[in-house]
C-alpha cells in the first residue's frame, strides 16, 4: 500500500507540475509528436502516389504482352524510305557570293508516303564528283537521336528535319553539281535507308 502511495505521489510530481522547464519539456514533446504526424501523412501520400504509378504500369505491361511482337517493334509507324527534299542546297549566310553551310531536309516516310517524325541516326555526306577520288568527299556529319529530335521543322511548304552543317572551308565557286548522302538508321527497327540528292547553284 505505502508502494503504491509512493508512486502515485511521484507520478503527480512528475507530470502534473507547472514549473517553466516541465512546461519547456511538454511543448518540445508536442513539437516532435507534430513532425512526426506530419512526415507520416507525407509518407502515406507519398505511398499512394508509387500504388498509382505501379497500377498504370502494370496496365501498360499487359496491354504490351498482348501486342504482337512485329506490330509493336516494326509497324507503330512502319518507316520505308527517306525523302531529300528539294530545299537542300548550300547557304551564304552573308550574301557575299561564298558559301560557309549546307542544309539537308529529310523526310522519314510510311509505306503510304506520309513523312513520319521517326526516331533515328542520320549521316549525312556532301561530295564533288567532278574531282579526283581523294578530293571528292567535302564534308562528313552525324546527327544522333537526341539531336535529331530537336531538328523537326514544319511549315506550310514542307515538314521534315532540318539540319544544317558548317563547311570547314566555304565554297567560292558554285558552279558545278554537288551530290548530298543521307543514310538515315531507324532507332525502333535498326534498318538504315539511304537516298541521294545532286544539289546545285539557283
Amino acid at each position: 500500500m505505502k508502494a503504491k502511495l509512493f508512486l502515485s505521489a511521484a507520478f503527480l510530481f512528475l507530470f502534473a507540475g507547472c514549473g517553466p522547464d516541465q512546461q519547456a519539456y511538454q511543448s518540445q514533446l508536442q513539437d516532435k509528436i507534430d513532425s512526426l504526424k506530419l512526415q507520416n501523412m507525407e509518407l502515406n501520400q507519398h505511398v499512394e502516389q508509387l500504388q498509382k504509378q505501379n497500377e498504370q504500369l502494370r496496365r501498360q505491361n499487359k496491354t504490351l504482352a498482348g501486342l504482337d511482337p512485329q506490330f509493336r517493334y516494326e509497324n507503330l509507324y512502319d518507316l520505308q524510305a527517306v525523302n531529300i527534299h528539294n530545299y537542300t542546297n548550300l547557304y551564304d549566310k552573308d550574301d557575299n557570293g561564298s558559301f560557309e553551310k549546307l542544309i539537308v531536309y529529310v523526310q522519314p516516310m510510311d509505306t503510304r508516303g506520309d513523312i513520319v517524325k521517326a526516331a533515328g541516326t542520320v549521316e549525312v555526306e556532301l561530295w564533288d564528283l567532278n574531282q579526283d577520288q581523294a578530293n571528292a568527299q567535302i564534308g562528313q556529319w552525324q546527327i544522333l537521336p537526341d539531336q535529331l529530335q530537336q531538328l523537326w521543322f514544319s511549315s506550310i511548304a514542307s515538314t521534315n528535319y532540318r539540319l544544317t552543317f558548317d563547311l570547314d572551308e566555304p565554297i567560292d565557286d558554285y558552279d558545278q553539281p554537288l551530290t548530298v548522302n543521307v543514310a538515315f538508321t531507324d532507332h525502333l527497327t535498326g534498318k538504315t535507308f539511304q537516298q541521294q540528292k545532286v544539289i546545285e547553284s539557283r
